[in-house]
């Protein structure tokens, strides 16, 4: 897996696991204005040597891949730029505001999630994040439980947050992100996935 800045040249599929991810929330995110947006920034996971196999054939993801199909060099995008999953913040002032971690279905449970959250959070570090918030739903228990052990804290509850079905999100935040006590216990964190994924973080040198 390799980590690095969304280009252009991802916004493709990026939407595609966006509407996979979450096909009920509306209207769809607009990466390419997101591009343009000096506000936010977003980290994209790929597989090297993986090519994207079978085109969906219903829903938004399904458009998009046909589309792709006959307007660009087949359903397969270029093997060194095979998505597998995304992470995007806001950056207001000293605040980061983690807005979506989304991956494949297919590459869920190995460990993505994880990776790019240690990625994002490095990422608002290097920006200049103080603090860091994050809304999920409130039941995303797991989600809940990750987020907990990097640090995030539950802070509050926005009623009826989720326009599909009015769900709640408890409001989680790390404040201080700079202290050594974070620094440390990230630091620890991220070795201790490295080793076991395997997986090279985005560096300073890649901002």
């Amino acid at each position: 897996m390799h980590l690095r800045l969304m280009s252009q040249e991802d916004v493709l599929q990026v939407t595609e696991i966006d509407r996979e991810a979450f096909p009920t929330l509306w209207p769809p995110a607009n990466y390419q204005r997101e591009l343009k947006n000096g506000l936010a920034h977003y980290i994209v996971a790929s597989n090297e040597g993986e090519e994207s196999q079978a085109i969906p054939e219903k829903g938004f993801a399904g458009l998009l891949a046909r589309i792709r199909q006959l307007f660009g060099n087949g359903p397969a995008p270029p093997e060194e730029h095979y998505i597998i999953g995304f992470a995007g913040l806001w950056m207001l002032v000293d605040e980061a505001h983690i807005t979506n971690i989304a991956v494949r279905e297919k590459h869920r449970r190995q460990g993505t999630g994880e990776t790019l959250l240690i990625a994002i959070i490095e990422l608002a570090i290097e920006l200049g994040a103080c603090l860091i918030t994050l809304e999920v739903r409130a039941s995303n228990t797991e989600a809940q439980k990750l987020y907990a052990k990097y640090g995030f804290v539950r802070v509050g509850l926005r009623r009826g947050y989720y326009t599909d079905n009015r769900e709640d999100a408890v409001l989680m935040t790390i404040e201080d992100v700079k202290s050594a006590e974070v620094q440390e216990k990230l630091e620890h964190l991220k070795r201790a996935h490295a080793e076991e994924t395997g997986t090279s973080l985005l560096t300073k040198k890649e901002l």
